[in-house]
């Protein structure tokens, strides 16, 4: 039983765009691994910029830098 989490930060993404990540992600496991799709869990977990950091910088101030 394959378990996928996708961590995104929280800027929007629609349901139809997760909806996709999450057909695709089984789709892949599906092609690569000749897993079962209906066994397979896809998890999307959205964290808020100012809790996701690059380079010891927050998303946020980076945004802000234009980074």
């Amino acid at each position: 039983m394959p378990y996928v989490n996708i961590k995104i930060t929280r800027e929007g993404a629609t349901a139809e765009q997760k909806a996709r990540l999450i057909q695709g992600a089984t789709q892949l496991l599906v092609d690569v691994l000749g897993k079962n799709p209906a066994t397979t869990t896809v998890v999307i977990d959205e964290v808020d910029t100012d809790n996701w950091g690059i380079g010891g910088e927050a998303v946020s101030q980076r945004r802000k830098k234009g980074l």
